[in-house]
């Protein structure tokens, strides 16, 4: 594992709070130049949820059902496409995850946001940070998530952990960063906010 001293609540809250999180867009073309991403785009927003446990600060994953159309069987974060009755993404990120794993907006407390991700299949999604304190009192939606688990933060924070992997998508080579976690996978749009987490907790200020 490594050697740096671990992020505590009050260190993430403090990064967070002080991000520039509109410096930059992020997105699958990051790492695929060639391949842009795909229109019309449609806005969406996620909670990365920071789970504020005893031993130290774990984050939360949801491990999509097999049966969905898009994106079967990833893990992600709670959230989804923004809806004409959200006033903002925070309100998009805070009801997705509600419907989700049935956690009510009272029991999140947002401390920021990370960089916009923009995904190759045209959903522009805004990242928002989250503080949970257990109880959690999960309640997830069966047709939608067919798990709930925590990773902890210092394994994302481990220099050994995040890797660069590759697939072959019509023909083409694509690159993706991934953060395999025993016999879980975590890639995709996923890890690369995770690794713009990385940047903002691990860059000195």
């Amino acid at each position: 594992m490594s050697s740096k001293p671990p992020i505590d609540r009050g260190e993430l809250t403090r990064r967070l709070e002080r991000y520039a999180y509109d410096a930059r867009e992020r997105g699958d073309q990051d790492l695929n130049r060639d391949m842009a991403p795909y229109r019309p785009f449609r806005s969406a927003a996620v909670l990365v949820p920071f789970v504020d446990r005893p031993e130290g600060l774990t984050i939360l994953f949801t491990q999509r059902t097999a049966h969905l159309a898009s994106h079967a069987g990833q893990i992600s974060f709670p959230g989804g496409g923004r809806e004409p009755q959200d006033a903002d993404g925070i309100e998009t990120a805070l009801r997705e995850t509600h419907e989700e794993i049935g956690i009510t907006p009272d029991r999140v407390t947002v401390i920021g946001r990370l960089d916009t991700y923009i995904t190759r299949t045209g959903f522009i999604v805004e990242p928002y940070a989250g503080l949970l304190r257990p109880p959690l009192g999960l309640t997830p939606d069966p047709k939608e998530v067919a798990e709930v688990f925590e990773v902890p933060l210092t394994f994302i924070l481990d220099d050994a952990n995040p890797v660069i992997d590759s697939v072959k998508v019509a023909g083409a080579q694509r690159q993706f960063y991934a953060f395999p976690y025993y016999d879980r996978y975590i890639w995709g749009a996923t890890a690369g906010m995770l690794v713009n987490l990385r940047e903002v907790l691990l860059t000195p200020c």
